[in-house]
């Protein structure tokens, strides 16, 4: 019975998790063939779109394109992350130093090397900006 509550653990976390990133997904995509389904069951019946229905497949078209605002968004939040995970590395360095100043700091924290790679990622983004031409 003790390895069934291990087992059901497992799946449980790892259910949900799935269920979390997969099922919004999945509804969005039946949400968009249904509504796929009725355009194309309107025009071979015949029947006019409503300018309300073409403008709204056509906003879903262009929602997720990239903008010069949403690049630099997600620049600085990138840049935010790694330089939040730089001071955290540097603060705990310094925390570990104590009361031994003749040696100095110790910056070789592998977290530090780590959080070039967020830093990159919002810099390369925010470069991005400034050649996007699509405005919000």
């Amino acid at each position: 019975m003790e390895e069934f509550i291990a087992v059901f653990g497992i799946f449980a976390v790892f259910g949900s998790i799935t269920a979390i990133v997969i099922g919004p997904s999945y509804l969005k995509s039946r949400e968009r063939r249904d509504m796929q389904a009725t355009v194309r069951a309107a025009i071979e019946r015949g029947q006019p779109l409503p300018p309300e229905v073409i403008e709204a497949l056509g906003k879903e078209a262009t929602k997720n394109l990239p903008s010069r605002t949403r690049d630099i968004r997600r620049g600085i939040i990138w840049l935010a992350v790694g330089i939040g995970m730089a001071a955290f590395s540097i603060i705990n360095e310094m925390r570990d130093f104590g009361d031994d100043w003749s040696d100095g700091p110790n910056f070789d924290g592998s977290l530090l090397g780590i959080s070039a790679i967020p830093t990159t990622i919002g810099l390369a983004f925010i470069v991005l900006s400034f050649f996007n031409k699509n405005r919000d």
